[in-house]
């Protein structure tokens, strides 16, 4: 079973259906990067076994997207000190 489709398909979707992005970035991160671990993995074992690497691919793109927009939205919260947010 591709788990890394999985994971990413849940980090990217947080994003587009969660407004609350101050709570969705600590469930969009975690889940992100298990979905870069689990989707090299898999990448590396379909290799391997010569079979199709296109769901290992499509998990590593959607794992690369949900956690590259968790960690830019961590990075824009932390440098800008002056939103309500934090306060």
């Amino acid at each position: 079973m591709n788990l890394a489709v999985a994971f990413g398909g849940v980090s990217v979707a947080f994003w587009f259906c969660c407004p609350f992005w101050m709570l969705v970035w600590l469930l969009a991160l975690p889940l992100g990067l298990t979905g870069l671990v689990r989707g090299s993995i898999e990448y590396r074992a379909a290799a391997r076994q010569n079979t199709s690497r296109t769901q290992p691919l499509v998990g590593l793109v959607l794992s690369f997207v949900g956690t590259s927009a968790a960690a830019a939205y961590m990075i824009f919260v932390l440098t800008h000190p002056d939103l309500p947010v934090q306060d």
